[in-house]
């Protein structure tokens, strides 16, 4: 099974090394291959800082969205979708998600299972030299939504299902990169299925962070974007939840960044 492009409509994309050349803009598109010949592509996301959580007037604001100014000091490529299940099966040689589709998401993961996944995908040594895959944190799971915005969504201040698959539209997930892209490439970050971060679940500290990793323990993990059955609000780009470690739901997927091996 080859899974080279998610839609007939979407242009051709050509791979560029993942040694990223000084200057180099957000949006850049690499292919990287899975084991079996399964592509997954990533887009580029620079360096820079950004205003983390939402202002106190944003429509559906969360208790734990306080406000804190982030650096992140290094760029990272981040899956141009969420993991599909042809990705998930040709890593791990079964699929748990609950609606069935080369194309759809992965879901019915949990945060331990992912990184089973992640485990064997960089133990595969199929990733380009020098990198290796991660989830993203929330730092910069925010900061590719955002995309340079400073709205509620990377679109503005409103979502509708004509720009992601929120409020039971279809009663399921969608295919990944059915609807528009944010400014910097990525498809679905509000929506479809809610995405694990990295971090321990907990208030933001005060003060300017750089590159921010969450608490050092926790009970629950951080997940973002929404999915499928939910409205607008709770696909905000500064939306927080979290689920335990070992939860799995129809609606929890995830995607990838690489990251620089130290």
């Amino acid at each position: 099974m080859i899974v080279s492009k998610f839609r007939e409509d979407l242009p051709a994309v050509s791979a560029v090394s993942a040694v990223v050349p000084p200057n180099s803009s957000a949006g850049q598109v690499m292919s990287v291959k899975f084991p079996q010949e399964v592509v997954m592509k990533f887009c580029y996301c620079p360096a820079g800082s950004f205003t983390m959580g939402s202002p106190p007037d944003e429509q559906g604001r969360g208790m734990r969205e306080n406000q804190v100014q982030v650096k992140l000091s290094k760029g990272f490529w981040m899956a141009q979708t969420e993991c599909t299940q042809a990705q998930w099966v040709a890593v791990m040689g079964d699929n748990p998600s609950g609606f069935i589709g080369d194309n759809l998401p992965v879901e019915k993961v949990s945060w331990n299972d992912v990184r089973k996944f992640i485990t064997k995908l960089n133990d595969a040594k199929t990733l380009p030299a020098g990198w290796k895959a991660a989830l993203p944190s929330e730092a910069q799971w925010e900061y590719a939504c955002r995309a340079g915005t400073k709205t509620a969504f990377s679109f503005g201040d409103t979502l509708d299902v004509k720009q992601a698959n929120i409020g039971n539209a279809l009663g399921q997930t969608s295919a990944v990169a059915s609807y528009p892209a944010n400014a910097w490439g990525l498809y679905d970050m509000h929506g479809n299925v809610w995405e694990w971060c990295v971090d321990w679940h907990d208030q933001y500290p005060s003060g300017a962070r750089t590159d921010p990793i969450g608490p050092d323990n926790g009970s629950h993990r951080v997940n973002r974007g929404g999915a499928w059955d939910d409205g607008s609000t709770t696909c905000r780009s500064d939306m927080r939840d979290r689920g335990a470690p070992d939860a799995r739901h129809s609606s929890m997927g995830f995607r990838l960044v690489l990251t620089a091996r130290p």
